[in-house]
């Protein structure tokens, strides 16, 4: 920390220390040991595409890029593959959290509910929570501050509009600017936490300018789906999960609980085959009966109102 304040490096500085190894005794609703937020990524129709404007096509389908295509070409496959999320892949996911009585969190890119303001209303009766993940995707670190200030207000009011309420958190996409995270502090209202973080098991709190910032890690990849198309099966990821679970229920059981990440999104996690693996990893943690599984907002007013002297 200290060379980074040395050279001057613009924005935050890095923390290899966190807790330390004095971990706090957290403690979670009903002495659960483990707080488990399943996070629903829905960015289908905000990615990269010919369509608006780009000149390129989005990487992050379901197969190889390019297939050796000209980026100036259209990649149709790719595309398809975004339209299943949006078309398919959703709705069988808020209906899986819906069977089992559950609430996710929703991270929304703005311009993919407003291409699909069914996904804002479900979400809105259902009573999942809405964390902004941009306005669509961009790569933050290539626009100026006041570029990016515009797009973070332009996607909270388009969040409102859509989902009935403003964002209660904050991650970009790809990776924070340099700018992003005092950005989101600046803003203030209607932000409680910035999750553009992987660095901690717990929430923690940054200062930013002076200003103390709830940090609600998003330690989700390894229990991320994105690994599924990378080799991983259906069955591994409910073993990656699973194994998650075990050991940070473990650390719970001997009084020090942590909250975990499982990632999802509907183009992938929407897929029938993957969606039984999600399946099995909530019933699993159903079963042990002292797993929270919350939203991400849950966590981070619990932690604002029973945890708010930690890292003073």
């Amino acid at each position: 920390m200290e060379q980074m304040d040395r050279l001057h490096i613009p924005g935050p500085a890095r923390d290899f220390v966190g807790y330390g190894p004095a971990v706090p005794k957290a403690f979670w609703p009903e002495d659960a040991t483990l707080a488990l937020n399943f996070v629903i990524n829905y960015e289908e129709g905000s990615e990269y595409s010919h369509g608006e404007g780009d000149r390129r096509n989005e990487d992050g389908a379901e197969l190889p890029a390019g297939w050796g295509m000209d980026p100036q070409d259209r990649d149709l496959c790719a595309e398809s593959v975004f339209e299943y999320g949006s078309r398919a892949g959703i709705w069988r996911l808020l209906r899986l959290f819906d069977e089992y009585g559950l609430n996710a969190t929703l991270f929304a890119c703005a311009l993919a509910v407003e291409r699909n303001p069914a996904v804002g209303e479900w979400v809105q009766r259902a009573g999942h929570d809405v964390l902004c993940h941009g306005w669509r995707w961009s790569k933050t670190w290539e626009l100026s501050r006041e570029e990016e200030r515009e797009r973070i207000a332009l996607a909270v009011k388009s969040i409102t509009d859509t989902c009935g309420a403003p964002p209660s958190g904050w991650y970009c996409r790809y990776s924070a600017s340099v700018n992003t995270r005092e950005l989101i502090a600046e803003y203030g209202d209607p932000f409680i936490y910035d999750s553009d973080a992987y660095n901690d098991d717990l929430p923690y709190f940054a200062d930013v300018k002076g200003t103390r910032q709830l940090i609600v890690p998003y330690n989700s990849l390894p229990y991320n789906d994105a690994r599924v198309t990378s080799g991983m099966t259906p069955a591994d990821y409910v073993d990656m999960c699973k194994r998650g679970i075990d050991e940070y229920r473990r650390e719970g059981l001997a009084g020090y609980p942590k909250m975990m990440t499982v990632g999802l999104h509907a183009r992938w996690a929407g897929q029938a085959s993957r969606a039984s693996a999600v399946r099995e990893i909530i019933e699993y943690a159903q079963s042990l009966g002292d797993v929270w599984i919350a939203r991400r907002l849950d966590i981070a007013n619990w932690w604002l109102k029973n945890h708010e002297s930690f890292g003073s």
